[in-house]
């Protein structure tokens, strides 16, 4: 036994880690390989979410040094769009006390096949950086909001934050794919620790598993990101789809088995 689990058993969720590490550095999403894997893997429930908190966190980190060398942010100008995803997240997690997050699935479940076939059939999506277009303070009044709304998104459900972000950074700030990408990493990666912090005062992460899983976590993110840099949306086009694609399966089983 290595860590309380079969050395088979181990390094099957260590390749699964990988593999969604690598799509999350591309598309986000990748809780939605992670949470089943650790689940599958025996992982007590309680410290489901706080380990796979601190997996993500580290191989999100990666993926955020890596884009930064590829493509130099300015990242004083996150820190108004970061601070509105953690407040957004903040609200998202109180609301979801008061209201029932199960109707806003059924409302995502009509709104995802839009989004993943507006992503398959635009082949131009995201490839060109237009935000030039727009002057700096709208820019900035557009990335706030952004983070806000997704950030209440992310508290009040959560799956494929990383993903919607880009995609609106994308849409809305005309970013490319890259730069939505790579900005939605670095909020990602805020509201990530957040959450983080507040599952290890709780005690509920497993750290020596939580750190070992992160190495194969950062070496996933590394690679996927590596991959972005290098093709751009050529890569993160099919892997936005395949998120899209898991992320209404998941949401179609929730709903059908409440």
């Amino acid at each position: 036994m290595i860590l309380g689990f079969p050395p088979a058993r181990l390094l099957v969720l260590g390749a699964l880690v990988f593999f969604a590490g690598a799509v999350d550095a591309l598309a986000g999403g990748g809780g939605l390989i992670t949470l089943p894997a650790y689940f599958a893997a025996g992982l007590n429930p309680v410290f489901l979410l706080g380990t796979n908190k601190l997996s993500s966190s580290i191989g999100t980190a990666a993926a955020c040094v890596n884009y930064q060398r590829g493509h130099k942010l300015k990242l004083r100008h996150l820190s108004a769009p970061i601070a509105a995803a953690l407040l957004g997240s903040f609200l998202g997690a109180r609301l979801s006390s008061l209201l029932d997050p199960n109707w806003f699935k059924y409302i995502l479940l009509a709104i995802i096949p839009g989004v993943g076939a507006l992503v398959y059939s635009k082949h131009d999506f995201g490839k060109t950086d237009r935000s030039g277009e727009l002057t700096p303070s709208a820019l900035e009044s557009r990335s706030v909001r952004i983070s806000l709304g997704v950030g209440l998104y992310d508290g009040f459900i959560g799956p494929g934050t990383g993903t919607f972000m880009a995609l609106a950074f994308s849409r809305w700030c005309r970013y490319d794919l890259l730069g939505s990408t790579a900005r939605a990493k670095f909020l990602n990666l805020a509201t990530n620790l957040a959450a983080l912090t507040f599952f290890l005062f709780a005690g509920r992460v497993q750290l020596l598993l939580g750190l070992a899983m992160g190495a194969a976590s950062l070496c996933g993110n590394w690679a996927g990101a590596h991959l972005g840099l290098k093709r751009g949306a050529d890569a993160i086009r099919p892997a936005v789809i395949f998120v899209c694609a898991g992320l209404f399966a998941k949401l179609a089983w929730d709903c059908l088995h409440r």
